[in-house]
């Protein structure tokens, strides 16, 4: 028989109070407030920890909220992502009191310059003895292009042509610019490091110019594992390039998997093995001892849940609720001056009433489960086994008890069926974790051209990205 293929178990987490659960902050009993204080970070860890979590992924967004109503106030009384602090520096405080635990951290591309950010990141793989990975973003708010002193957003795939320069210069710096045994720490003749194995990058681009050397050494992964988020052409073909673990999904199977082939494809045409990429969907679980106890669960979460939260996180053009029930969406954007195409899933007929009431439940779909342990293991196991996902960013609805329900119930219930094993008693990287294999980045990835010192005097555009 052949084995069980096994659940990728991350919880969905951000440095704010209101993250992707409108509203739902205030309910009894919620940590949500507690953000900004160190202690819930490291009860967090810990929880995840010993609840058989592989890691947790930690969004972030450099912007506010500012399009609906034409302002941040809906974001700021919701705190919808406002507040929001830094997700990289909650890592080495949950590090310290987990051994196995992942981190998976959100940095964008398009404002700050790679050779900071390539430093921190060596620095969190060596703090975390490897478990660190890297959610690549280019940022889509307009304030967040503000903040960095632009008029207005970066186009889209032009984001991701200064992505792929950044990429490259991360990638001479962390797998280039030191070899492996270039730390002798030799006291007796007083050389820490051999400068023979350490070099200059002298990388010249179209957006960067970074001499180095890498301020660090090589760290366990040396390259932190590679996540991404994406759907649009121009970030398919960026995944894979790059990415090793990509976050996507769709309202139904058939859609997860036309993505999932597609980033395939791209990997294979950039040289890659298809099979090297991961597939993690968002996913939603409300799990009870009895199905009464999920039912009146998931009845409070909607109860709770903030339409007005839903609608400024989604920028939406319009001020839904401020409209007659019976009016059209498509008279309502009319009679702003809005085209229709900035809300391409509402059909124009649909009145205000109707697309309040389908805002509500809009992120719930193919990968959502309400119900008893036994039912929510067996809807993952079709999520596995028939859509072919490879793991879950589980939302939370309620801090802690979104992932302490989840630990209590559903993990011994998963592990009893195969699809999630005991931890092993070493510690691994978070490479290791997810893919099996070394610590490294495989031979294929394009990365890996920079090992030793070599390409690095390459002129940029003649090195072979296909």
């Amino acid at each position: 028989m052949p084995e069980k293929k096994q659940l990728i178990l991350n919880l969905f987490e951000m440095n704010t109070v209101s993250h992707i659960t409108h509203g739902l902050w205030t309910l009894p009993g919620n940590n949500r407030h507690r953000f900004d204080d160190i202690s819930y970070w490291l009860e967090l860890a810990q929880l995840l920890e010993d609840g058989g979590f592989h890691g947790v992924f930690l969004a972030d967004v450099v912007g506010a909220y500012d399009t609906f109503r034409g302002g941040f106030e809906t974001a700021a009384r919701e705190g919808l992502q406002l507040p929001s602090n830094d997700p990289l520096l909650v890592i080495p405080a949950m590090a310290a009191v987990t051994r196995h635990l992942g981190f998976g951290v959100t940095f964008s591309t398009s404002y700050e310059p790679p050779f900071t950010f390539a430093r921190r990141m060596s620095t969190l793989d060596h703090l975390t003895r490897g478990r660190v990975g890297w959610n690549i973003v280019t940022s889509y708010l307009p304030n967040a292009a503000r903040n960095f002193g632009l008029d207005d957003e970066i186009p889209h795939d032009r984001r991701y042509e200064i992505a792929d320069e950044f990429l490259d210069v991360v990638y001479k710096l962390w797998e280039g610019s030191w070899d492996d045994d270039a730390i002798v720490a030799d006291a007796a003749r007083g050389v820490y490091a051999d400068p023979a194995k350490v070099r200059y990058i002298d990388h010249v681009g179209e957006n960067f110019r970074v001499a180095g050397p890498h301020l660090s050494a090589p760290s366990p992964q040396r390259t932190p594992v590679l996540y991404q988020a994406t759907g649009s052409p121009a970030g398919i073909e960026f995944a894979g390039r790059h990415a090793e673990l990509v976050f996507t999904g769709g309202r139904s199977a058939a859609d997860f998997r036309a993505n999932a082939a597609r980033m395939r494809e791209a990997a294979v045409r950039h040289g890659r093995d298809g099979s090297d990429l991961r597939f993690v969907v968002q996913a939603g679980v409300v799990v009870g001892r009895t199905e009464e106890e999920a039912a009146d669960r998931w009845r409070l979460y909607q109860e709770r849940t903030s339409i007005d939260g839903i609608l400024a996180h989604s920028s939406f053009p319009i001020d839904l609720p401020a409209l007659p029930p019976e009016q059209t969406i498509g008279a309502a954007l009319d009679a702003a001056g809005v085209p229709h195409s900035a809300v391409p899933y509402l059909a124009p007929d649909t009145t205000v009433g109707e697309a309040l009431a389908t805002v509500r439940t809009s992120r719930e779909g193919r990968y959502f489960v309400a119900g008893t342990p036994e039912v929510v293991a067996d809807e993952i196991e079709r999520w596995l086994d028939e859509d072919g996902v490879d793991g879950i960013n589980l939302r939370q609805y309620h801090s802690f008890d979104t992932a302490r329900d989840f630990a209590e119930l559903v993990v011994p219930e998963l592990r009893r069926r195969g699809r999630l094993a005991e931890r092993p008693a070493e510690p691994r990287t978070l490479r290791e974790t997810l893919f099996g294999a070394g610590p490294r980045l495989p031979d294929a990835h394009p990365a890996r051209r920079y090992r030793g010192g070599a390409a690095l005097e390459v002129p940029r555009e003649a090195l072979r990205f296909g």
